[in-house]
């Protein structure tokens, strides 16, 4: 298969004036940005990214959820196009990155496309994913989730933010709803650059990640209920300690995500007790617990192993609970096809890099069930994301956008 040549690459400069040219768009208070979905400010990123991609004689579109779509036409246009992407929204306290080098990434790969010259058979199209974050209305994803089927529209358009205000509504309030139907549109293959979210590339010296799979997610809502009784009074032996027994069951989450390393991990997020007094023994607690793993075999048998736990410390400690499931997410594999140019596009470029799974969740985890699929990530400093200190390098932004630029290119197939 034709491939540009070893010594192409983009123009990291421009990449960089264009992450930090939107990144004055819903400025954040320490230097990162609140930028939520379907805002004023989400409505000016998106305008600024429209204006960008036409002056680089793309055609600009947009579906029923507000998914934007820039095309680079190719030789043949019947073909279906090659796609590349993230997402613009961010966290209220996001940083400059996390989604906005996938995108940006994208345009840079047509503008470099266009500044040497080359056609490629396929088109090209670049796209700004809507609601990646959750973070105004949850669930994340949920717009790549519609293309994929996952949700339906109305579904969608039916979330509320924490004013009461809905999905449906404020994407037509800043004027995005397009004509398009949500999912109709083909795919040769998807890829997308982000930034890895955790501290594994930097630690290692690394430039790029070669992104193999994304976590499967196991969520679950648990109570536990004991006997809330005097503090003072009651014998220990006789005591039916609800917070007893959800602090075991937190050291057991950490001990079953040990047992699985190295790609396993297991929190407990959120833990509420009741009646919540100093002299007060807990009669119940409510708690939350997060596992995630690649291999969804292992993730049944980490959920299974905590409900085994569970079980002996509700006995031990003369409890009952209540366990529900709140949420799945079955592990992604990504497309070997797409996973094999990103990473021949790395040894290609002399990059430093290795395959690496994605612990959080991405558009391409969605776009995977429609499509071939692959993520490319880059550095970021210690780990930090969803948080304003989050930064990266121009020069890991130059690597990941190169390795990009290849991989996209190679799938979309130049034409001599």
């Amino acid at each position: 298969m034709t491939t540009p040549a070893d010594n192409l690459r983009i123009n990291g400069e421009r990449l960089w004036d264009t992450l930090m040219e939107m990144a004055k768009i819903g400025p954040g208070v320490r230097g990162g940005n609140n930028r939520l979905t379907l805002t004023d400010d989400d409505k000016k990123s998106r305008d600024l990214f429209m204006s960008w991609c036409e002056g680089a004689g793309c055609t600009t579109t947009f579906d029923s959820m507000g998914n934007i779509f820039a095309r680079r036409e190719g030789t043949d246009p019947s073909l279906p196009p090659v796609m590349v992407g993230s997402h613009l929204d961010t966290q209220p306290t996001g940083g400059k990155f996390d989604g906005v080098l996938g995108v940006l990434s994208g345009l840079e790969v047509i503008r470099t496309l266009n500044d040497l010259g080359i056609r490629t058979k396929h088109p090209i199209e670049v796209v700004d994913w809507t609601n990646e974050e959750g973070s105004r209305f949850a669930p994340a994803m949920i717009s790549s989730g519609v293309f994929a089927g996952a949700y339906t529209q109305e579904e969608a358009y039916a979330l509320t933010d924490k004013d009461g205000l809905t999905f449906g509504d404020e994407l037509k309030r800043i004027g995005f709803v397009g004509e398009e139907k949500v999912g109709t549109r083909p795919l040769k293959a998807f890829f997308e650059l982000h930034i890895e979210q955790g501290p594994i590339l930097e630690a290692e010296g690394l430039d790029v990640g070669v992104v193999t799979h994304g976590q499967g997610q196991r969520w679950f809502d648990i109570t536990l209920t004991g006997f809330e009784s005097h503090a003072g009074t009651t014998p220990m032996p006789r005591r039916r300690d609800a917070l007893l027994g959800a602090s075991k069951l937190v050291q057991a989450v950490n001990e079953i995500a040990l047992e699985n390393a190295p790609h396993a991990v297991g929190t407990v997020g959120m833990l509420d007790l009741y009646p919540g007094s100093r002299n007060v023994i807990p009669g119940s607690v409510s708690m939350t617990v997060d596992f995630r793993h690649p291999d969804d075999a292992v993730l049944k048998s980490m959920a299974d192993a905590m409900k085994a736990r569970l079980a002996a410390i509700c006995a031990e400690g003369k409890l009952s609970e209540e366990t529900k499931e709140v949420f799945y997410y079955a592990p992604v594999a990504f497309d070997e096809a797409c996973v094999g140019a990103v990473r021949r596009a790395a040894e290609r470029l002399g990059y430093k890099h290795r395959d690496i799974v994605s612990g959080a969740g991405h558009d391409a985890c969605y776009i995977a069930r429609v499509a071939p699929t692959s993520m490319v990530f880059c550095p970021c400093v210690d780990g930090i994301s969803h948080n304003e200190d989050e930064d990266i390098s121009m020069e890991w932004a130059k690597a990941g956008t190169d390795v990009l630029f290849h991989a996209v290119v190679e799938t979309a197939e130049i034409v001599e």
